[in-house]
């Protein structure tokens, strides 16, 4: 048992990885100072969550029942509120797209520890997995809502709108 909650540790580090790595590409490509400080906010979240995980793995993979318990007891980073505003206008089609991925991202985050937590007998986990899921949840809702923003005004800037 003890095995699969390491593995789903192990895969979700590589999941936040990535997402690390991609919001940094992101950020290498903004033009702008505020895009590329907004799209870092995202990349540093994802280090962080990385981070506890690591440290999370590391606790859990001696097997010792109390330090199991208290691991997974222990809240991992809270979800930074993002200020988009300093994304530039100008590059409404790489944010466009940055957006676009995050979201997907976080949905395939969501499912990921939806099915950790439903194949997890551990109290412990499946209540770590619930957190997890609220805060990509809540993520999804921030990257949905500005994505929607983004849309318009390319819309817009484009001459034409679908209203």
């Amino acid at each position: 048992m003890l095995n699969e909650e390491l593995a789903t540790i192990k895969q979700a580090i590589v999941n936040e990885v990535e997402g690390y790595e991609f919001y940094r590409m992101a950020a290498d490509q903004a033009k702008s100072s505020g895009s590329k400080e907004a799209f870092l906010m995202l990349a540093e979240e994802e280090l962080k969550h990385a981070e506890y995980l690591k440290l999370l793995f590391e606790k859990v993979k001696d097997g010792i029942s109390d330090d199991i318990k208290l691991a997974f007891l222990s809240d991992p980073p809270s979800p930074n509120i993002y200020n988009w505003n300093k994304v530039d206008k100008d590059f409404l089609g790489l944010a466009m797209s940055v957006f676009g991925v995050g979201m997907q991202m976080e949905r395939d985050a969501i499912a990921f520890y939806e099915n950790a937590r439903d194949n997890s007998t551990l109290e412990e986990a499946q209540r770590l997995y619930n957190l997890l899921i609220g805060w990509e949840k809540l993520h999804l809702e921030q990257f949905s809502q500005q994505y929607q923003i983004y849309k318009t005004d390319w819309w817009l800037k484009q001459g034409f709108s679908p209203f």
